[in-house]
């Protein structure tokens, strides 16, 4: 089982984030935020759907983005999801701000699918 954030990490990690870059606090709709975080954890028949690390954390960066969960910082809780779910799990990113930046907004305006995302991470793979 991958180690990940628990939805009152996630939720502390976002008003972090948005203290210290600005932006509205609060959530959106907190069924949304329970449904990106689950996804990538997700089951049939006893197996996982996204069963790689990659692929769980691709999923989370998409599923946050995408749900728009927050009131403000969508973009910037995926991506920092994403890194964290990685990092915690042995799979170190080489990556940097404008990689990162490109991805979120890409995501967010629909040009970016789940697969691209997925591929994208494994790309970025150190």
């Amino acid at each position: 089982m991958s180690l990940r954030l628990t939805q009152d990490q996630v939720i502390l990690l976002h008003a972090s984030l948005v203290q210290k870059f600005g932006g509205a606090q609060g959530i959106w709709n907190l069924n949304l935020l329970n449904s990106a975080l689950a996804a990538p954890y997700q089951t049939f028949d006893g197996d996982l759907l996204f069963p790689t690390i990659e692929e769980q954390a691709a999923r989370l960066a998409y599923g946050l983005i995408q749900n728009h969960p927050f009131l403000d910082g969508n973009k910037r809780i995926g991506i920092m999801l994403m890194l964290i779910t990685a990092e915690l799990n042995g799979c170190t990113l080489d990556v940097d701000n404008e990689d990162l930046i490109n991805l979120g907004l890409g995501i967010a305006r629909g040009a970016i699918s789940y697969e691209q995302t997925l591929e994208w991470l494994i790309q970025h793979k150190a």
